[in-house]
């Protein structure tokens, strides 16, 4: 009896052991590999995980689909990549990055502290074929502005019939492009900005976080341009198959990327301001009012398509009506 007391108690010992030193192997995609400003996060992410029980191996990977099919595949644990590839895990908070939504660092900082607040810890959790997933984390990546080629085309209006590189897999580019009359051009990722700089192009859309890595400025040349006007925020998503974590860990994870949330919109705000004054085209107060309209109009019409979650459209309105009361769209309903 006492043999197999002690042949239990070994097993168990040995389980906990290979259990506390299994690796959690999460993928990690940036254009710069680990050289990167997310890999450098998800480092920083990594080592505070260990307080949570969590022995984390990243694995970086610079192309964004193979990032999420290795995620697919089993592969990796959990991923971090562009919320608009990761909206097919949680649309709600896939659609903080919807046209218009956040037009702001403020009110986007705002509405990521909602969407990760322990309240909404059920909405974080998804269950899809019968796979269950967890969004573990938001990071911005920032305002997405729009760049031409050519100074002259200074307005939406002038857009109609230019080439306009958008991102395959994102309903949403597609469908807006082609409302303002432009020529959608699938792309990736990894080539949607290439298409700018060698002329395939005449428009691009991308956060001051890409204009150096990828080197937007070639683009411009000398008679390019940046519309100082936001389109919609970028952000990254952290996904999780829970199961290969520790118990509570996606709250904690959660909450430590609401705790840095200063610290990534402080790098945002530099990254922008490094962009030369030279590039950037202000536009009227009646063009911004134009385009904010517009850009309400997609945002519905692509809600009522199943495109964009409608509780988070709700989140995004208050958040924008909090910071701004005298926007047109805080006496309208429909969000």
């Amino acid at each position: 009896m006492k043999k197999i007391t002690l042949a239990l108690f070994a097993a168990s010992t040995v389980g906990m052991v290979s259990t506390a030193q299994a690796k959690i192997d999460v993928c990690v995609f940036d254009l710069l590999g680990k050289s990167g400003e997310s890999f450098q996060m998800a480092q920083e992410w990594a080592l505070a995980a260990k307080a949570w029980g969590g022995d984390i191996n990243l694995v970086p990977r610079q192309d964004e689909a193979v990032a999420d099919n290795d995620f697919k595949a089993g592969k990796c644990d959990a991923v971090f990549m562009t919320a608009m590839r990761a909206r097919q895990y949680n649309k709600f908070v896939g659609s903080i990055d919807s046209l218009g939504g956040a037009p702001s660092n403020a009110i986007a900082q705002k509405a990521i502290t909602f969407a990760l607040d322990n309240r909404n810890a059920a909405k974080m959790v998804t269950n899809l074929g019968g796979k269950k997933y967890e969004i573990g984390g938001i990071a911005p990546l920032g305002s997405a502005f729009i760049f031409v080629r050519d100074k002259k085309i200074n307005s939406i209006e002038k857009a109609a019939g230019k080439k306009f590189a958008v991102l395959s897999y994102d309903a949403a580019q597609k469908i807006m492009v082609q409302r303002v009359g432009a020529q959608a051009v699938p792309s990736d990722i990894s080539n949607f900005v290439a298409k700018f700089n060698n002329g395939q192009v005449d428009m691009v859309g991308a956060p001051a976080y890409a204009y150096k890595p990828l080197e937007i400025y070639k683009g411009l040349g000398t008679n390019g341009a940046m519309f100082n006007f936001p389109v919609l925020q970028i952000t990254a998503d952290l996904v999780l198959r829970p199961e290969k974590f520790p118990a509570g860990f996606g709250q904690k994870s959660r909450d430590w990327f609401v705790k840095n949330l200063p610290k990534s919109f402080n790098m945002i705000k530099r990254l922008e301001n490094e962009i030369p004054a030279k590039y950037k085209m202000n536009l009227s107060a009646e063009d911004k009012l134009k385009y904010q309209k517009m850009l309400r109009e997609g945002r519905l019409d692509l809600t009522k398509q199943g495109i964009y979650d409608p509780g988070m459209m709700s989140v995004l309105k208050k958040a924008r009506c909090s910071v701004d009361k005298s926007n047109f769209e805080c006496s309208l309903g429909g969000e």
